[in-house]
């Protein structure tokens, strides 16, 4: 199917491309919001639906068949806009517990745990679904798709998947008032990180749930 022909399938609200760039634009607009900080104490539920939301969409493009673009190479969407701002605005949103400890790949025997930040997550996650955004506004339809359906297996999605096991453990960790192992001692910019879960519990300083639970407002404290 070419793009034109797929463009103007685009005001058909049951088209697969338009359900799958409105939740990808709805997702990014509702992040960015969280990411001002005006509503901190809604910000770990929030992100927590937000995300779940979002694999959905990664799930109908992972089981959709291939899709291949029209266009051989792809053509340049231009410079990426910068996410750093983004980066640091969750960072501090969400200290102390930005950073968790996520096993990279699960079918790769004996994996060590590494060390993982939210908050790059987001700003990762942003990046690639405005990258495929821009094919899609600019009419390129079919090249975004693939793009989102190719960076969906590749990164967005495993990135996505291991933030929100994060962000559903802490709120376990809260509701049903388990300490929390903060991972304040881990190098995040070191890569992988000595040792298995007993080294990262040994690094990782004690952080009771009360003391998280009002500032990210999962429950009164």
């Amino acid at each position: 199917m070419s793009d034109a022909t797929l463009h103007d399938a685009t005001q058909n609200p049951d088209d697969f491309a338009v359900q799958i760039s409105d939740s990808i634009e709805s997702f990014i607009v509702a992040v960015t919001e969280v990411a001002k900080g005006d509503e901190p104490d809604s910000a770990v539920p929030f992100l927590l639906l937000e995300i779940s939301q979002l694999l959905l969409t990664g799930g109908r493009l992972g089981a959709h068949e291939d899709i291949v673009p029209d266009e051989r190479y792809e053509p340049d969407v231009g410079p990426e806009p910068d996410v750093d701002e983004l980066r640091e605005r969750f960072a501090r949103l969400l200290d102390p517990v930005d950073v968790y400890s996520e096993v990279f790949d699960p079918y790769v025997p004996r994996s060590e745990p590494v060390p993982c930040r939210i908050s790059d997550d987001l700003a990762d996650i942003i990046t690639d679904l405005r990258h495929g955004l821009a094919h899609y506004r600019a009419g390129r339809i079919s090249e975004a798709l693939w793009w989102w359906q190719f960076s969906y297996l590749s990164n967005w999605g495993p990135t996505a998947s291991a933030a929100l096991r994060a962000l559903q453990s802490l709120v376990a960790h809260v509701r049903l008032d388990q300490p929390l192992d903060a991972l304040d001692g881990l190098d995040t910019d070191s890569g992988a990180v000595d040792g298995d879960e007993e080294r990262l519990a040994e690094e990782a300083g004690k952080v009771m749930a009360a003391e998280i639970a009002g500032p990210l407002g999962l429950r009164e404290v």
